[in-house]
């Protein structure tokens, strides 16, 4: 029998990714996001393209509304919880600077921190032993990451403590920390050929990554091999950013 997933922001990018790398296992999957059309489309295509079953579930992660619906249609013991759902934040113009820039940064705490800090809460008594959660950070916490990189590094810091709270019943929590990665939205447009090369000059393997090569390292430590791995964070990046 398949394990029970559930991947926020699983609709696109990363999360897509790796919601399909546990379908391909023959796994259950719920992907949640909150644009429907897309949601659907992307279960659809997941679902008939791997052994194991999509469920889309729409679900904004930071309205406690939605995620009370979430925890009612899967309503089953979870296996692995990926907090995926992230990223960069439009700005909105205002006519106080400093409200403008209050407005920002609550904004990226919302879509990068507070998002998995509520769906954990909300799934918690869903996990039990031998149970993963796994966040998606950036490498954008660790240099010139403004108010996304700041979100990020909290997201890393609310993981580790998430570990030795969870630790006891059996739960790991690590975080996932991508450099570059082509093939997605996140840079919404804003990805210049210039900036492409740099970011891949960086890199120790002179290349961007993968949305693959983030979910098969989230795959990996939902394994029973990574059972002793908890309260990290773990860098996927080429060698852009190394640690030791």
């Amino acid at each position: 029998m398949g394990r029970i997933v559930v991947v926020t922001g699983g609709g696109s990018g990363i999360g897509r990714a790796i919601a399909a790398r546990f379908a391909a296992d023959g796994d259950r999957v719920y992907i949640t996001g909150r644009t429907e059309h897309s949601l659907v489309r992307a279960a659809e295509e997941l679902d008939g393209s791997y052994p194991g079953e999509v469920v889309a579930v729409v679900c904004d992660s930071t309205r406690p509304r939605d995620l009370a619906l979430l925890v009612d249609e899967v309503n089953e013991h979870i296996d692995v919880l990926v907090n995926a759902s992230g990223g960069l934040v439009a700005g909105k113009p205002a006519n106080d600077p400093l409200e403008e820039l209050r407005e920002t940064w609550n904004a990226y705490v919302a879509q990068n921190v507070l998002g998995a800090v509520l769906t954990t809460a909300a799934l918690r008594d869903l996990l039990g032993p031998r149970s993963t959660v796994i966040s998606i950070g950036s490498i954008g916490a660790e240099r010139r990451g403004g108010a996304y990189g700041a979100a990020k590094a909290a997201l890393s810091a609310w993981s580790a403590g998430l570990s030795a709270e969870l630790g006891p019943q059996g739960v790991t929590a690590n975080v996932v920390s991508p450099g570059y990665i082509a093939g997605t939205d996140f840079f919404q447009g804003g990805m210049t050929e210039a900036r492409h090369e740099l970011l891949i000059e960086e890199t120790h393997d002179k290349r961007p990554g993968t949305p693959e090569d983030v979910a098969e390292l989230v795959f990996f430590l939902a394994s029973p091999g990574a059972r002793h791995i908890t309260g990290q964070t773990i860098h996927v990046n080429g060698g852009a950013y190394t640690t030791r």
